[in-house]
């Protein structure tokens, strides 16, 4: 069974569909990821989660437990489900224990004592109980935001933006800190986050979001090399989207036949078809020739933007080491691998 399940859910404002029928499925100790660019409907399925949204149809269960319907929304405190926000919404009248103690007031004195010092351990900061937020960087507020929403052991937990406002080094490095302490823990996470970079390093599966719909569902690597359709396939990385047609187990591009998995219905034979920057190789004596319209600086390489003889865009990699100019001809070959073809997007 698994922990977080969501089916057919839907969340409605008057006429407007912020969210169309998503299922999603999250086992025990998973760390899930809701990926999209603002207004997708992420934060709005999250939110439903929490209990902050009712649901206009489907429903959501937790460990089993219906939490929600078109008929019923179970009471946020009631779900015994984890919060980390963006802002981190540390009490800044108390100090580090005090702020993770705020959510086992149950607890006995001693329990509370005890699980405190374990949580600090877990974050890397024992010995920071009577500092106050303001004392503390950045990194280290959002480790104690962490460390309360953990304190009671919840069946679930959400994080919303938690590194948004951090600088972008810094972000992918809190990430795959706070990802080993969920594991430590064996805590179920859903994320929230517009970052692909945040997604990658953290989750266990990811699901992009666009328009209120769940495009694809999978892992970073199944997102990247195998995307369902065109929206998933640009909005992940970065890559081109070559015209094709299918004919005799081939697909006929303007960079030449190639081998293909499709990702969805080939009943048409005007497809398109994914190119990652890394599958395209810069040969100045190759054949086949593209003009060089831009390039971006990325330390070890060149991210170089072509133009092909039909007008097509490709991204190229090349060594730094290997200096073109800009609308210099050079050739170019791809790989020999499976190419993926994808779809339009869902309506």
């Amino acid at each position: 069974m698994s922990q977080l399940s969501l089916e057919q859910v839907e969340i409605r404002y008057g006429q407007t569909i912020a969210v169309h029928a998503v299922n999603i499925q999250v086992e025990q100790g998973q760390i899930a990821c809701l990926l999209g660019p603002s207004g997708c409907g992420k934060t709005t399925l999250l939110r439903a989660i929490a209990g902050f949204e009712r649901l206009s149809q489907g429903q959501i269960s937790l460990g089993g437990k219906l939490i929600s319907d078109s008929n019923h929304t179970l009471a946020t405190e009631q779900r015994n489900i984890g919060m980390v926000f963006q802002d981190y919404a540390l009490f800044p009248h108390l100090n580090v224990a005090d702020n993770i103690r705020f959510g086992m007031r149950s607890q006995s004195r001693q329990a509370q004592k005890q699980r405190i010092q374990e949580l600090l351990a877990l974050v890397s900061l024992a010995g920071y109980e009577r500092r106050y937020p303001h004392e503390l960087s950045g990194g280290q507020q959002q480790r104690i935001a962490l460390a309360r929403a953990l304190a009671p052991k919840p069946a679930l937990l959400l994080l919303d933006e938690p590194f948004g406002s951090q600088d972008t080094e810094l972000r992918e490095s809190l990430a795959r800190e706070v990802r080993d302490i969920l594991k430590q823990e064996n805590i179920t996470a859903l994320l929230v986050t517009h970052d692909q970079h945040e997604a990658f390093a953290m989750a266990d599966e990811i699901g992009v979001m666009q328009t209120g719909r769940l495009q694809q569902w999978g892992s970073a690597y199944e997102l990247y090399y195998q995307p369902q359709n065109a929206f998933v396939a640009t909005f992940i990385g970065q890559g081109s989207l070559l015209s094709g047609t299918l004919q005799q187990g081939k697909v006929l591009t303007s960079v030449g036949e190639l081998d293909y998995a499709s990702s969805g219905d080939t009943s048409q034979t005007e497809v398109r078809v994914l190119i990652r920057p890394e599958h395209v190789k810069l040969k100045p004596k190759a054949s086949l020739q593209a003009s060089i319209t831009s390039k971006v600086f990325r330390g070890n390489e060149y991210l170089y933007s072509l133009k092909l003889a039909n007008q097509e865009n490709l991204l190229a990699l090349a060594s730094s080491e290997e200096f073109y100019k800009l609308g210099e001809k050079i050739g170019l070959e791809l790989e020999q691998k499976i190419y993926t073809i994808v779809r339009k997007n869902f309506n």
